[in-house]
């Protein structure tokens, strides 16, 4: 149970375990279906399967709930875990323009939203590990 006096946590405020689920399948049914994700799509495996559960996972603790990521693979360590990958500003603008677009289909407080947004931004941005010039 919540105490009173803390601000409910992004987990809270989303709706839990089911409303993340639905985020997350949706986000990668987005990056999936648009062209425009080809970029990072053809970064992850044929099946989005893995990829999902991870993500899941992993933002059910982000976002101040069950910690069910570290439970399983240990601390995130995300850009270490990413840095096989090449993430420069294009990679990061498709996968917020997916993540964007699956917000904006499942959570319906705007306030949450645009918090979320922005959150997703920074972390996009520690992600990039490909020089650009």
């Amino acid at each position: 149970m919540q105490d009173s006096l803390l601000p409910a946590s992004h987990y809270d405020r989303i709706g839990g375990t089911d409303k993340i689920r639905r985020l997350v399948h949706r986000f990668y049914e987005i990056m999936d279906e648009l062209p425009e994700a080809y970029g990072i799509r053809k970064l992850h495996a044929e099946s989005l399967q893995g990829s999902e559960d991870k993500l899941f996972k992993f933002l059910s603790g982000w976002m101040g709930g069950p910690q069910l990521y570290v439970q399983e693979y240990g601390h995130p360590m995300l850009r270490r875990r990413h840095l096989p990958f090449p993430i420069g500003i294009s990679e990061r603008d498709q996968w917020l323009m997916c993540m964007d677009q699956a917000l904006g289909e499942v959570v319906e407080d705007a306030l949450l939203r645009r918090e979320l947004s922005a959150a997703f931004a920074k972390v996009g941005d520690h992600m990039r590990n490909k020089a650009e010039h």
